[in-house]
This record gives C-alpha cells, structure tokens and sequence, in this order.
C-alpha cells in the first residue's frame, strides 16, 4: 500500500467511520502528505505498512526545526490516529508512534474582546450596504451564541427556531446542538433575512443557507476572516482577532457573569469540561469575588 492509496482509505475511514469534520480530516491529510512528501525528498521508500519507529523519530527530528511546538504536537497526534487506524485495518500489527512524545506546548489563553470592543467593532460597520447588514447579523451571531466559524457560514433557515429561542447549530463530527439566543439577535436576522436576503439571486443549492455572498451562494471560512480583520481595522481596534475571539468572549462573558462551566460547555458544544476551561480568561479578582459571594466561610 503506497502512501496516496492509504491516506485516501484512511481519510474515508474517518469521515463513514468516525464521523470527523471535513476541517479535521484535511488537517490529517495535510500532516500525512508532508511526511510523504519528506520520504520521497529524501529518496527513502518506507511505505505506511512498514515505515520504522526510526524513520518517524527523524522526521519528527526534522520537523522541529521548521515548525512551532504546537504544530509539531498536532503533526505526531495525526501519525498516532492513522498508525492506529491501520492497526485496526490489519496492515501493521505495531504503532511506531508509541514511544514518541508530542513537546511540551502548554495552554494558550486565548484572546477575547471587552463588551465595549466588541459593541464598538459592530457599531462601525456600514449598514448602508446589504453586505453590512448581513456582516451585523453575522458577527451578533458570533458573538451571541458563540458559534465556531464553520457552524456560521453552514446556518441554515430551517435551523431557526425563534419562537422557541433557540438555533440547531450543526458542530464537529456533524453533532447537532440547540443553542439560546436572545430577542436582539433574532431581530437583527430577522432583519437581514426579510430586508436584504429576500433580494439576494439564491443559487438553487443554497436555498436554505442563511448567510449568502452578493452571488446567492455560502460564504467562505476565509471571507468571515476577511470581514472581520478590516472590521477591526475600521473599529480602530488594534488587537489580532478572528471568528474565534468572539466565540472566546461569548465564554468569558457568561462566566464573569455568574454562568457555570457545565452551561457554557453544553453551549459550546465541547465533548471534555477541560476544553471549556481553556476558553476562560478568568482572573484571580474575579475567582476571589466568586467565592467571597458564594461560599458559606467566605
């Protein structure tokens, strides 16, 4: 079995099987064809079947020069699940990645905006345009419910249940989830789907998708990138942000608020309790109040 041939099988394996999202899948394969690729460079012909412990440890070796510990511990967490997938396939009966350890990367605090940032940010779009009426709707959403980029630009109309104040939000592995959302947000969809969408030419595929470009089809993970970074730019905030510093903020926000960890990760969609931890800028002030207000001995 030649590399191609197996990274194929194996990335259908995980999507029929294991029900991975198409962004992991790609990640996967993008890990595996650089090793691939590092092999043919280096004119050695170890195949998936009989690649060696040796041969993995250099590459790992080599691949710490060029890239950063994070990407380095995601490189040998994809050559971990596609050696084990081929030990359940039956081609090898070892997982040379056993003895290889991913480095030490430890946790990022990711950043988050203030709520005046963000009112800020929202505030300077243009709602003169129908592109900045639905860019508004857009980043409430984001920021309101907490979504991940690919939930966003995968939003269909039939997952709107307002009169119920929820949205059926489709995460990863194609987990559906039913997340809150406020009067003020829907009001702000409602808008943009009643006065701006209805004149939009819809391609017939995206019939259903909410948020459409000026051609009638879906949006991109880039153009939400896009739109934001020039927002911020025109907001005269000067941070590095993206989709995910307000699905960051929404987090923080509840916590500071007096929401509990368990009711912001079923928001979320996160299958560990410590995934939602890591989303939390919590600082030692805030954990202070908490107890002061909420235990017995405080």
């Amino acid at each position: 079995m030649k590399w191609n041939q197996a990274i194929k099988d194996f990335a259908i394996y995980s999507q029929l099987e294991r029900g991975l999202s198409i962004n992991t899948i790609k990640a996967y394969k993008r890990d595996l064809k650089k090793l691939s690729l590092w092999l043919e460079e280096n004119q050695m012909d170890d195949l998936p079947i009989s690649i060696s412990q040796d041969s993995l440890r250099t590459y790992i070796y080599e691949l710490a020069k060029s890239v950063q510990p994070r990407s380095q511990a995601r490189a040998i967490s994809s050559l971990k699940v596609f050696f084990e997938y081929l030990i359940l396939e039956r081609y090898r009966e070892d997982q040379p990645m056993a003895l290889i350890e991913s480095p030490k990367t430890g946790r990022k605090l990711p950043d988050t905006l203030s709520t005046t940032e963000i009112d800020l940010l929202i505030n300077s779009i243009d709602r003169s345009t129908p592109e900045g009426e639905r860019n508004r709707a857009m980043l409430e959403t984001l920021y309101a419910c907490g979504l991940r980029v690919s939930e966003l630009i995968t939003l269909k109309i039939s997952d709107l249940f307002f009169n119920e104040g929820f949205l059926k939000v489709t995460g990863k592995g194609d987990k559906q989830r039913f997340v809150p959302i406020g009067t003020y947000t829907i009001e702000i969809i409602e808008l943009y789907k009643n006065e701006v969408r209805i004149h939009v030419p819809i391609k017939p595929e995206h019939s259903d998708t909410l948020f459409l470009n000026r051609r009638g089809a879906g949006l991109t993970r880039a153009m939400i990138f896009h739109v934001i970074k020039q927002q911020a730019i025109q907001a005269g905030i000067k941070k590095s942000i993206s989709p995910h510093t307000f699905r960051h903020s929404f987090a923080t926000h509840l916590l500071e608020n007096g929401a509990d960890l368990r009711s912001i990760q079923m928001m979320l969609g996160h299958e560990s309790i410590t995934t939602t931890e890591i989303y939390m800028h919590v600082d030692r002030a805030h954990l202070s109040k908490v107890m002061q207000k909420h235990h017995p001995r405080a």
